[in-house]
């Protein structure tokens, strides 16, 4: 089957969720995005990291203005147009109100931002089914209010639908930005796998001497430790431009073949695309399944306490069924006689029975609104004070798992209602469990 019948496939399997997904409060969206469009490689970095200059050289064209400064505060999409179209430059507004892209979710991040978005489709070298995302250069010292939208969040968006992102770094500023390091050690984290990261050290050329190389090289490898809080650094692709080269520096040809290793690298991104979309599937389902997992034990405990309160009440029901009416007649004087009485004489009749009846009901009545009005919500109180205890954390990587999901599940779970404590919260778990098994993982063998 071709990638894109493979994809519309799955797109239908997995739109079949959808009710699932709605009813315990997870958005079927960002997985529906990943599934839409063309591969996408996110290219990242500060305002002189030669982002620009390697998406110029990718696409064998000028689009990308450079510069030491500043030169485009926009998210720019760049790829070829689609067949018998002409080339164009669309705008934010149109993009994210377009279904057939993955960009609808970007909306929510307002008008600002909007303004700040555009597709450029242009007769190029790149592949059909790949598009390049520039970016705005990360800054110091920045907030929301300075960019009138939280950038930090935008990428964290473009990260979950890139196939590959590069991070691109020069020798004079080796990763000291300030958004620089949030976006690797928050952003990045929290929305793609680190096999999808690439990291460059650009303008190398600009080294004078070998020993200057050296030292940015480490100053990088050091700040990137800091950064990802790890002693392991992942390889840094070492490049620059040869026709903007400043100087003749002994040994730069030797990084040319490097240069064209990564050129590579970004350019087959599209590979990378169908086991993206599958470890992007099974990652959502299985949060969901989580989900619904915590669901599903905090139910049972409320069907735990309910199954008490009404056995309860079932012993007392049954205590004032048979002694209920004695000891109201010692009372009031009525009924005349009581059932008991009534029994031993032979004399009891329906009339007999309907004092009893109405006293057993009460114990029901009461411990159901008790239920529902205290006991319900003591089961969640006890549940959000230990959390940890709703789902199995047996592993180190459903235990980070489940810290990223808490705080949703938790929220979800204190907005049921009673009800649905008997819903089949197991059946629902079994059934995203099932679809992982048989619809995902055989994918990952084709």
């Amino acid at each position: 089957m071709e990638p894109s019948r493979e994809r519309q496939s799955i797109r239908k399997k997995v739109k079949r969720l959808a009710p699932l997904f709605e009813r315990y409060g997870r958005s079927l969206s960002d997985l529906d995005a990943t599934l839409k469009w063309k591969s996408l490689v996110l290219v990242l970095g500060n305002f002189s990291s030669g982002k620009s200059t390697l998406i110029n050289e990718l696409t064998g064209c000028d689009i990308q203005r450079t510069g030491q400064s500043p030169t485009d505060d926009s998210f720019t999409v760049i790829t070829r147009p689609d067949p018998g179209m002409e080339p164009t430059e669309t705008t934010g507004a149109s993009l994210v109100a377009d279904e057939s892209l993955p960009f609808s979710g970007l909306r929510a991040h307002g008008e600002n931002f909007i303004s700040h978005f555009r597709m450029l489709t242009v007769d190029c070298d790149l592949p059909d089914d790949l598009a390049v995302i520039d970016t705005p250069g990360m800054l110091d010292a920045v907030t929301e209010k300075d960019r009138g939208y939280a950038y930090d969040r935008v990428v964290g968006e473009f990260a979950r639908l890139a196939d590959l992102i590069v991070l691109m770094f020069d020798p004079h500023k080796a990763g000291t930005i300030r958004e620089v390091y949030r976006t690797i050690r928050d952003t990045l984290p929290e929305n793609a796998g680190e096999d999808r990261i690439v990291f460059v050290m650009s303008r190398i050329d600009e080294c004078d001497n070998l020993g200057d190389l050296v030292r940015s090289y480490g100053t990088l490898c050091w700040n990137l430790s800091q950064m990802t809080g790890r002693k392991d650094i992942p390889r840094i692709f070492m490049t620059y431009a040869p026709a903007l080269a400043r100087n003749d520096t002994p040994g730069l040809s030797e990084w040319l073949a490097e240069r064209e290793e990564l050129k590579q690298k970004i350019l087959s991104a599209p590979a990378l695309r169908f086991s993206h979309m599958l470890e992007h599937i099974e990652k959502q389902v299985g949060d969901l399944a989580m989900t619904v997992e915590a669901v599903e034990t905090f139910a049972r405990r409320a069907r735990k306490l309910l199954g008490q309160t009404l056995r309860a009440c079932a012993v007392l029901a049954a205590a004032l069924f048979l002694f209920g009416d004695i000891v109201l007649r010692a009372f009031t004087g009525w009924p005349d006689p009581p059932l008991l009485s009534a029994m031993l004489n032979g004399k009891a009749g329906a009339a007999s029975l309907i004092t009893p009846a109405a006293l057993a009901v009460i114990p029901f009545v009461v411990g159901i609104f008790w239920f529902n009005r205290f006991g319900f919500g003591s089961v969640k109180k006890r549940l959000a004070e230990d959390p940890d205890a709703l789902v199995r954390t047996g592993s180190q990587f459903r235990r980070s798992q489940w810290q990223r999901l808490r705080e949703a599940a938790l929220s979800h779970i204190s907005d049921l209602k009673v009800k649905e404590i008997f819903a089949a919260h197991g059946r629902n778990r079994q059934r995203l469990d099932r679809f992982i098994e048989r619809e995902i993982r055989p994918l990952y063998r084709k």
